[in-house]
């Protein structure tokens, strides 16, 4: 059984994304790892090399800036990287420069891709998520933020990402999928509010025009923690790969996750209660059909 994992990065460096981290907690269940670097002005290149594994394979990208609707840019860079996976693969492992897994969930993520190798009902692994918010120490949790998406596909020609990258289908359907007792962990929202601030501008970019990055997001606007709904305090343990950049953090989250809630409309808060007793989301958006 092959494995291979795929990403792709642009400007690592100047917008703080753990992207070695992303890759370092896949890649010991991996047999190669296709990176995708777009046209960076930064050293997001040597931050790639300086992995120095035999099994990262870099293939060199430009992205279309001209694209701005919904994203697509980063679903266009993330079929590159998956048109170069070896076609010999049969896992392939997706994770993004925001994104980690944490060791100890490695051994099921490896027993799943062997229990399901052969079984054509099943086209993908579909993980649980943990979208950090603010620091390392809270969770998001809320209607706000998306439960659950595909990390691990069998390789397949025929599969492309999907809208702005977060999933996959095949011949524009869902694709079936098995669940797993598995988290990504997602640090997209983990920064010092100005070094976070000039990252949604840049983010921003490939989904509205520049006009309207200039009216709602003006240059040099410290970020205001204040979308996330609900917190969570996190009293789990991190990735081990994720360590060395824990204890070098350096801003104060100032944010009192008490007062986020109080924010919260009342129909949230009704549809809220109603998962938090149940489990069910009511009109849970789901890219993938579970099998």
């Amino acid at each position: 059984m092959k494995v291979t994992g795929f990403s792709f990065i642009r400007n690592a460096v100047k917008n703080d994304y753990p992207i070695v981290q992303a890759i370092l907690s896949i890649l010991p269940i991996c047999d190669e790892f296709v990176i995708a670097i777009g046209d960076s002005t930064d050293n997001t290149l040597e931050l790639i090399e300086s992995i120095d594994s035999p099994k990262i394979k870099i293939i060199h990208t430009v992205w279309d800036e001209s694209v701005r609707e919904g994203g697509k840019t980063f679903a266009q860079e993330t079929d590159k990287a998956y048109a170069a996976i070896s076609k010999d693969t049969d896992w392939a492992f997706y994770i993004q420069g925001d994104e980690c897994v944490h060791e100890d969930y490695l051994p099921e993520i490896k027993k799943a891709m062997n229990d399901h190798l052969n079984n054509k009902n099943v086209e993908a692994l579909l993980f649980k998520y943990m979208h950090f918010y603010g620091s390392y120490d809270f969770v998001a949790s809320s209607r706000r933020w998306y439960r659950n998406e595909v990390r691990v596909l069998k390789f397949d020609p025929q599969v492309h990402s999907y809208r702005d990258a977060q999933g996959f289908r095949k011949n524009n359907r869902k694709l079936k999928v098995k669940a797993l007792d598995a988290y990504i962990y997602h640090y997209g929202w983990v920064q010092a509010p100005t070094g976070l601030d000039n990252k949604v501008r840049n983010f921003n970019k490939f989904y509205h025009e520049d006009s309207w990055i200039q009216e709602n997001l003006p240059v040099n606007q410290e970020f205001e923690y204040g979308n996330a709904d609900r917190l969570i305090k996190f009293t789990g343990s991190h990735p081990s790969v994720m360590q060395k950049r824990i204890e070098h953090s350096n801003w104060t989250f100032q944010v009192d996750p008490t007062l986020l809630k109080k924010k919260m409309s009342l129909r949230r808060r009704i549809l809220q209660r109603i998962e938090d007793l149940f489990g069910w989301r009511i009109g849970e958006y789901k890219n993938y059909k579970i099998v």
